[in-house]
């Protein structure tokens, strides 16, 4: 296979920088999937950081805008963004689509205002979480039949992810939960173990939520100890860790 062009080779790096257990999920797979994906957690990447370019709601949601405006053009006439990474962005034209509902959820990061409710929370994160990881299903060619199957497990991935953000998010001033006592927070990752285990995927989807491989044990911790989503939560030791991921990785 031909060597990473510079705007791949840029998302590499990106990713290994700013998003280093998603970098460990990709190295875990092969080269070709790995140019598939590195564009598509690269652009993740700069949608998640797009809401938090201002404090102010309005300018922070012009940068969103630009995104959103940049994926239609790329959408609907295969214009790469003019971006560092841009030119490595054409792959991901067949999900575009996606990639505009996501940054369309990231909206609601530039505001203040918290989620109403634990249903507002599932949308926000069926439309980050959810739709990142069915554009890395379509990227890499998993059946249409599971779909949704996989898209509903990846609320859970997101959820966990999102947990353990609570702690920043709350140090930028925002309020993450719609409920922060111990009883709801531990529904709450009940709920996303629930998703989890619905439904049984193939190895090639399997492959495709690895970046998720440690949202069930995040989640059961959670479920039994809530208090500890405002502190760092607990993981397992280094080996133990290395050894879990290990058996994640060889059975995707």
């Amino acid at each position: 296979m031909s060597a990473l062009t510079e705007a791949e080779a840029h998302c590499a790096q990106m990713v290994e920088q700013s998003d280093p257990e998603r970098f460990r999920a990709l190295m875990a797979t092969s080269e070709a999937d790995r140019r598939k994906l590195w564009p598509l957690y690269a652009v993740n990447l700069e949608l998640a950081r797009a809401p938090w370019a201002s404090k102010e709601p309005m300018i922070a949601e012009m940068r969103v805008q630009w995104w959103v405006d940049a994926l239609e053009a790329l959408r609907a006439e295969g214009t790469a963004p003019p971006s560092e990474i841009g030119p490595a962005l054409a792959g991901l034209r067949p999900v575009a689509g996606l990639l505009l509902e996501l940054a369309e959820t990231r909206r609601q990061d530039c505001w203040p205002d918290g989620f109403e409710d634990h249903e507002a929370l599932w949308r926000y994160l069926d439309g980050t979480a959810g739709a990142l990881y069915l554009a890395a299903a379509q990227l890499l060619g998993v059946d249409a039949r599971e779909w949704s199957v996989l898209r509903g497990q990846a609320q859970g991935v997101g959820l966990a992810a999102y947990l353990c953000a609570v702690p920043e998010i709350e140090r930028r001033g925002r309020h993450p939960l719609p409920d922060g006592r111990s009883a709801a927070i531990a529904g709450l990752a009940q709920a996303g173990l629930a998703r989890l285990a619905h439904g049984n995927l193939s190895r090639q989807a399997r492959r495709a939520l690895l970046p998720g491989w440690e949202s069930r044990a995040i989640l059961t911790e959670i479920s039994r100890n809530p208090a500890c989503v405002s502190q760092d939560i607990p993981r397992k030791n280094g080996l133990k860790r290395q050894f879990s991921f290990l058996r994640h990785a060889l059975a995707a």
